[in-house]
C-alpha cells in the first residue's frame, strides 16, 4: 500500500512533520510518499495545495493523508475542502487546552521555533556554534562551558548526536574521539579529566563500525575489523575505568541517544544547595 502524505504548516512545517511521521512509524506495512507544503500565508497558497491534493488523489486512486499546523481559521478551512484525510493538530489540541486552562491561545505562526529577536532561539544559535567549534577534538579551549563532552571511537556517532543536541536543545556538546595514543597512555587527555563530570561516552559494535569506516576509507587498516575490534575494547576498557557512562549507539538512532544523554543529564544534575 502506498498513501501520499501532505504537511502543510504556514511556518516551516517542522512541527508537523514530526509529529505526523510519529504517528505514520505505527504503519510498517504502508509506503509513504511525503509532500510538504511550509509557509502557507495565504488563500491563493491555500486553495494551490488544494489542486496538488486532488491531483495526488487522481494520481494514486486514493485520497491522501493530510496533516496541518495551519493557525488562520481561513487558511484551514480551505485545506479541509480537499478530498483528503485531514487532521488539524491546532483543532485536535488547541481547543480542549484553552478549555481547560480557561485562556485562549496566541494563534501565533511560528512560536515553537522562535525568531531572531527570540532569547531561546539566541540561546540555541550560541550553543550550535560552540558544538561545531568543538567537534572531533578540534580544540579543548572553553570546554568548561560545555553543558556534555561526547566521547569515542571515530565514527561511532558523535557529531550528529552533539549536533542534534545543539538544534534541537540549545545544549553545548562538544565531541572527542578516543585514539590509539589515549590508549597506549592509559589514561584519558588532560583536557577530558578535567572535565569529567561533562563526560558521556558512545561505544558501537565493531562489525558495525568496520562497515561504516569502509564507506569512508575501503580496504585500510582504520576500518578493518580487527583494529575496529581494539579500539572498542580498548574504549570500553577506558570508560569502564574512568566511571564515564555511556551506550551502545550500534541499532539507535540519533534521537534515541539524544534522549539518553539528556536523561543522564538530568539525573546526575548536582543537587542545588538549599537556601
Amino acid at each position: 500500500m502506498k498513501r501520499a502524505v501532505f504537511f502543510v504548516s504556514d511556518s516551516t512545517g517542522i512541527t508537523v512533520e514530526a509529529l505526523g511521521l510519529s504517528l505514520l512509524s505505527q504503519f510498517e506495512n504502508v509506503d509513504f510518499e511525503v509532500i510538504r507544503r511550509p509557509f502557507v500565508a495565504s488563500e491563493n497558497e491555500a486553495r494551490e495545495v488544494v489542486r496538488q491534493i486532488g491531483c495526488a488523489a487522481k494520481e494514486r486512486g486514493q485520497r491522501p493523508l493530510v496533516f496541518t499546523t495551519l493557525i488562520d481559521p481561513r487558511l484551514a478551512a480551505i485545506v479541509h475542502l480537499a478530498d483528503a484525510f485531514c487532521i488539524s493538530y491546532f483543532e485536535a489540541f488547541l481547543a480542549p487546552l484553552e478549555a481547560e486552562l480557561g485562556v485562549k491561545s496566541t494563534h501565533t505562526v511560528g512560536r515553537t521555533h522562535g525568531s531572531a529577536g527570540n532569547g531561546g532561539y539566541k540561546h540555541r544559535i550560541e550553543a550550535i556554534n560552540y558544538t561545531l567549534a568543538h567537534d572531533d577534538g578540534v580544540t579543548d579551549r572553553d570546554l568548561a562551558a560545555a553543558d556534555v563532552v561526547l566521547v569515542g571511537v571515530s565514527r561511532c556517532g558523535k557529531t550528529p548526536t552533539s549536533l542534534y543536541l545543539a538544534m534541537q536543545f540549545g545544549l553545548k556538546a562538544a565531541n572527542f574521539p578516543l585514539i590509539p595514543d589515549d590508549f597506549e597512555r592509559g589514561e584519558l587527555p588532560e583536557c577530558l579529566r578535567k572535565n569529567r563530570e561533562k563526560l558521556f561516552g558512545l561505544t558501537i559494535q565493531p562489525e558495525r563500525l568496520a562497515q561504516i569506516r569502509a564507506e569512508r576509507r575501503p580496504k585500510s587498516v582504520y576500518a578493518s575489523l580487527a583494529n575496529c575490534r581494539r579500539e572498542v575494547a580498548e574504549a570500553e576498557k577506558m570508560m569502564r575505568g574512568e566511571g564515564i557512562r555511556w551506550l551502545d549507539s550500534s541499532h539507535k538512532s540519533i534521537e534515541e541517544i539524544a534522549a539518553t544523554v539528556l536523561q543522564e543529564l538530568q539525573t546526575h544534575k548536582p543537587a542545588r544547595a538549599a537556601d
